[in-house]
Parts: C-alpha cells; structure tokens; sequence
C-alpha cells in the first residue's frame, strides 16, 4: 500500500513540475521585451491553453498533498 501511494506521489510531482513549467509567466519582463517580436511572427499561446494548464495543476497540486497526507498517516 505505501509503495503504490508513494509511485503515485512521485507521478503527481513529475505532473506538477510540468504544468507548472509549461504555464507562461504573468509577467514577462525582459524575455518578453526580447521575444516580443516572434510573437507576432509566430502568434502567443492562447488564453484556453493557459486556462487549462490552470485547472490542471490546481488537480494535481490537490492529489499531491492529498496523498501527502496520507502517505504520512500510512
């Protein structure tokens, strides 16, 4: 039971880290000064992919300490 908990903590973590990382800051700063110019090129992200990226890392980010807790309680 604890080794099943603690994998799916481990891949809650990996999932977290990414979502995290695939978000756009809010805000840019000099990166975004820099690469304002491919934007126009290239186009931004779009506002739903942030939106989802969103909602998944605050399910995640639940599971995660949900199973934290329980791991501690095991």
């Amino acid at each position: 039971m604890k080794i099943v908990v603690l994998v799916l903590q481990v891949i809650c973590a990996i999932g977290l880290i990414t979502t995290v990382l695939l978000q756009s800051g809010k805000s840019a700063g000099l990166s975004g000064s820099i690469a304002g110019g491919s934007e126009a090129i290239f186009g931004k992200k779009s506002k739903g992919v942030d939106e989802l990226l969103s909602k998944i890392t605050g399910y995640v980010a639940a599971a995660f300490m949900i199973l934290t807790i329980v791991l501690a309680l095991v």
